[in-house]
């Protein structure tokens, strides 16, 4: 199903990051940040699609974990590499960010240890299913279940403890000069998402057939002998 949304998501894409930064210009500036603020258009809609991407790799891993279905760890693996991705690319935009407002690249406070957290695992489910051998499958499968259920827990750390973060409140109180921007990134940035899972999956699918082949010639040359 998702391959039938990949030319749109694609062109929605590609449409859209030609026009987001256009807007983004054209967006006030934050009062005490200036400038620097508009990172926030790139940073916050990317942390979107990490959670996003967490939530599809947890849900698909806990379905092949219950049902042995291949597409759904298929499914798991594409979204847990653009978990890793789009999380490079929080904790990229994150202490550019982080230099300019509060004057250091890093601090270890909860939501930036969290998210660290978060993108570790999801690292690790791709090492282990790269280098785990036989039943791999599975003990990445949990790891992506045990990534997702901290997700939560990522999003409420800014309202629970202390932290240099703004609390998850920022989102709807933006002015409208820079909600329409925001949620045109993040429509933006969604459609990159379908884009590249829809075509992940499909490697995973040749992939596998691919596989299939090989065994059945592996089987016919043993046959043979």
């Amino acid at each position: 199903m998702l391959q039938r949304f990949f030319p749109v998501a694609l062109i929605l894409a590609i449409a859209g990051f030609v026009v987001a930064p256009f807007l983004i210009a054209g967006a006030p500036y934050e009062s005490t940040m200036g400038l620097v603020q508009k990172i926030f258009y790139y940073h916050a809609p990317s942390g979107m699609m990490m959670f996003l991407g967490a939530f599809v790799s947890g849900t698909a891993s806990a379905i092949y974990l219950m049902k042995g279905r291949p597409g759904a760890d298929r499914l798991a693996a594409g979204a847990a590499e653009l978990t890793v991705l789009f999380g490079l690319i929080v904790l990229t935009t994150g202490p550019l960010w982080a230099r300019k407002a509060w004057g250091v690249w890093w601090q270890w406070d909860a939501r930036l240890t969290s998210s660290l957290l978060v993108w570790l695992m999801f690292t690790s489910y791709l090492l282990v299913r790269k280098y785990g051998g036989p039943g791999s499958d599975k003990l990445a499968a949990a790891v992506a279940l045990f990534g997702m259920a901290n997700v939560p827990f990522v999003y409420i750390s800014v309202n629970v403890w202390r932290t240099l973060h703004p609390k998850t409140t920022v989102i709807p109180s933006l002015v409208p000069g820079m909600r329409g921007p925001f949620w045109f990134a993040t429509a933006t940035f969604l459609c990159l998402f379908l884009a590249l899972l829809a075509v992940r999956v499909r490697l995973g699918e040749r992939q596998a057939e691919l596989d299939d082949l090989y065994r059945a010639m592996d089987d016919d040359a043993l046959e043979g002998e």
